[in-house]
């Protein structure tokens, strides 16, 4: 149980730390790739990979497919099509500090999500071990400085991403509603439909932006944000939420921020500073704190 529990939780980490570069991404080609086109060839690059090792698969799942296509649509539309498609819009006009400080209360969100449509509770000790994941999440954000929450300017950008972080929280909770099919044809079809619901924004945004120009950047970014964030994130979440639920999957979000500055330390020379230790000791006393119930029980199930 132990070695399980090990595995779900390496599991979780990973794809907040692909989401990490996937917002620092997004910010840094701000200007050179429009949002929706940004994401359009996201998922049509990811579906792309998918295809010729899924396409079999998916011809066997196809009649529950058919059955379950209303949810299906739902889902792809929520997790696929909108999320990151309003990140990309929201990194237009704000910043990457009110990104990230959004972002961090999507477990919250997704709790309150879980409660309203299901009735998941969950104990006084979790509560606290959430309030210490977002303080910790918070902290790195503002480098340890409470005062430039004051400083902050909120702006459309900011609404959108409180939008996109509803709409993902409702994608991660109603996830316990996935047809039985397998994993990878889940993800091909849902992609298919993210696809097809931007195309229409694409092909607009094509006519009241310049024509892209590809450079060695853009192509890096694109292969980048299609298969990292995209197919390998988005399988590992998924079958951590299948594994122990959406709340406490929910609360790895927080690792987002960490992981961010913990990239620009290895990439971008910035320097390790107190924050980023104090941030890593209350993220990870709450992760543990939230995850006791769960290991006294041993219910790793939902």
């Amino acid at each position: 149980m132990k070695r399980k529990f090990s595995f779900i939780s390496l599991l979780l980490i990973l794809p907040p730390l692909l989401w990490a570069g996937n917002s620092v991404l997004a910010r840094g080609v701000a200007e050179l790739i429009p949002p929706v086109t940004l994401a359009f060839w996201r998922w049509v690059i990811a579906l792309a990979i998918l295809l010729p090792f899924t396409w079999k698969q998916v011809r066997k799942d196809w009649p529950n497919i058919i059955t379950d296509w209303k949810i299906i649509f739902f889902l792809g539309f929520l997790g696929i099509a909108s999320f990151n498609t309003l990140l990309y819009t929201a990194a237009h006009t704000t910043t990457a500090l009110n990104i990230a400080l959004t972002q961090s209360v999507m477990p919250v969100v997704i709790i309150m999500i879980s409660f309203v449509l299901f009735n998941e509770r969950v104990s006084q000790l979790q509560i606290f071990a959430i309030a210490l994941c977002t303080l910790g999440a918070s902290y790195i954000i503002t480098h340890g400085d409470w005062h430039r929450l004051m400083q902050l300017k909120f702006v459309a950008g900011d609404i959108i991403m409180l939008l996109a972080v509803t709409l993902y929280g409702l994608y991660t909770v109603l996830l316990r509603k996935r047809p039985n099919i397998h994993p990878m044809s889940f993800l091909t079809v849902t992609f298919a439909v993210g696809v097809i619901l931007l195309l229409p924004l694409y092909l607009w945004e094509m006519q009241k932006s310049p024509p892209l120009v590809l450079s060695q950047t853009i192509i890096l970014s694109l292969l980048y944000v299609a298969f990292f964030p995209s197919i390998l994130a988005y399988l590992c979440w998924n079958r951590g939420i299948q594994e122990v639920g959406a709340n406490q999957t929910g609360l790895y979000v927080n690792l987002v921020p960490l992981f961010a500055s913990l990239l620009a330390i290895l990439f971008l020379g910035e320097r390790f500073q107190d924050y980023h230790l104090i941030g890593i000791i209350l993220i990870g006393s709450g992760l543990i704190l939230f995850n006791l119930p769960m290991s006294r029980t041993g219910r790793f199930k939902k």
